[in-house]
């Protein structure tokens, strides 16, 4: 039977062009999406884009001297190279500025509008324009908040409509506490059901203050604010997934990103009649000298930059193995280099040189060319890695059989042999890298269709390095 699987990252909002802590999320997701395309019964959806309306569009477009739209514009496509870049997947790129998005959105606000979860207020707050939240007083460090600490915090009245989020704390509890899958992992659930405990308050849907979004339908003098614009991006861009009940949602995001993909945007969900997602994963963050990275802050490094100098695949390879899937990780030049060395160049590398070398020097061809992933021996292992949400367990996998065939090569001094000993040891190493190839194949692309490439002609061929040393 077939699957609908959606994979979706957070839409990445436009004040400035994407950097690797953005390009990590992508990559993961990424991975996922390939990897459930290896199977033809699964009809798989990858979905991500860029957040574009708001205040922080209109502020950066006014120093710039153009209006807001053209500014988003120039800045969603520079994203969308930063992605095409890192070889990402997606099906669609999705920009909240979009018509159909507009519409989507509209539909979704009448619907908990006459399910009464939408009334107008005031509200007065600890406002942060970089998060384009209200905080609470104890949410701030030294006064600033812990995401910006460069902007300023303001104090800020204003007239809203507001999302009766506090209704829904009864449910969300239920559902996080009687669905284990849905919040990943273990520390971000925690999190999540200390928040319903705090006591959540209804939230500010609307500004009155920003023009450059989707007018409230029942009062165009106020524009949907954040979230609840942002948030439906997923029901524009895969309407018929969160109408079948059976299909597997899966949402990607940052660990600042839990709390409103884990606790609002159910609520609103709940609230207009749409289904769950199945399960959301918070992803900690990338450091540099210990400090989150951040458009905010300056601190960035771009995905091109390190596309430029080491290869696509070698950035997706140290990301997925070494990035901050579970922990924060402080991310250098120096180590990113290292693992280059060891584990590319001298590694995986290295290994298809050997084998290729000898097997193109005695004119082989490798039998058993076509490899279905569900059919190697360790297949399984591998799976769960994936059904986890481990995928550094999963790469760390692949390199484990890169060096048992390594030991292979150095064991049995196959460069020594002769005759058919070594056109046994050759198949065997052949058929080893293409399966390395397979397995590879929803993590680094482009690797492992080389491979594929060398290994599956009429002869072997050597082909050049896959990973040249720095």
């Amino acid at each position: 039977m077939s699957q609908k699987i959606l994979i979706t990252t957070a839409i990445d909002y436009v004040n400035d062009v994407i950097h690797i802590g953005h390009a990590y999320q992508k990559i993961v997701a990424d991975s996922f999406a390939r990897y459930y395309r290896l199977f033809p019964e699964n009809e798989v959806f990858f979905l991500t884009g860029t957040d574009e309306h708001g205040s922080k569009s209109e502020e950066a477009a006014a120093k710039l001297g153009v209006e807001p739209k053209a500014f988003v514009d120039e800045v969603s496509a520079k994203d969308r190279a930063q992605l095409d870049a890192l070889n990402i997947s997606y099906d669609r790129f999705i920009r909240t500025t979009d018509a159909d998005h507009r519409e989507v959105v509209i539909d979704f606000y009448k619907r908990s509008l006459a399910n009464e979860d939408i009334y107008k207020g005031s509200y007065t707050g600890l406002y942060c324009v970089g998060c384009e939240e209200f905080l609470k007083e104890k949410d701030l460090v030294n006064g600033k908040c812990p995401n910006h600490p460069t902007k300023e915090i303001s104090t800020l009245t204003e007239e809203n409509y507001f999302f009766k989020w506090s209704a829904f704390s009864g449910f969300l509890k239920e559902y996080i506490e009687s669905h284990p899958d849905f919040v990943k992992h273990e520390a971000r659930k925690n999190e999540m059901l200390s928040f319903i405990e705090q006591g959540i308050e209804d939230i500010p849907i609307s500004r009155t203050t920003v023009h450059f979004g989707i007018p409230v339908p029942n009062d165009p003098d106020h524009v949907l604010y954040v979230w609840f614009d942002a948030l439906i991006n997923y029901i524009t861009g895969a309407p018929e997934y969160f109408a079948d009940d059976n299909a597997t949602i899966i949402h990607f995001l940052g660990k600042d990103n839990v709390r409103w993909h884990a606790l609002l945007w159910p609520a609103m969900l709940r609230s207009a009649g749409f289904r769950m997602p199945t399960t959301v994963y918070g992803h900690d963050f990338f450091t540099l000298n210990g400090q989150k990275i951040s458009k905010s802050l300056g601190n960035v490094i771009l995905p091109t930059e390190l596309v430029e100098k080491y290869g696509v695949d070698a950035v997706r390879y140290y990301f997925l193995r070494y990035g901050p899937l579970r922990n924060d990780v402080d991310v250098t030049i120096e180590e990113l280099e290292r693992v280059y060395n060891s584990d590319l160049a001298n590694g995986l590398g290295n290994l298809v040189s050997r084998v290729a070398k000898m097997a193109e020097k005695e004119g082989m061809s490798v039998n058993h060319k076509t490899l279905v992933i569900s059919e190697l021996e360790d297949f399984k292992i591998f799976d769960q890695y994936f059904s986890d949400f481990r995928i550094d367990l999963a790469i760390e996998f692949i390199w484990n059989k890169v060096h048992e065939l390594d030991r292979y090569v150095d064991h049995h001094k196959v460069w020594e042999q002769k005759g058919e000993e070594k056109e046994k040891s050759l198949q065997f190493l052949s058929r080893g890298l293409l399966e390395i190839a397979v397995y590879v194949s929803p993590l680094l692309p482009d690797t492992a269709q080389k491979i594929t490439d060398q290994f599956t002609g009429d002869t072997v061929v050597s082909g050049n390095s896959l990973f040249p040393r720095l």
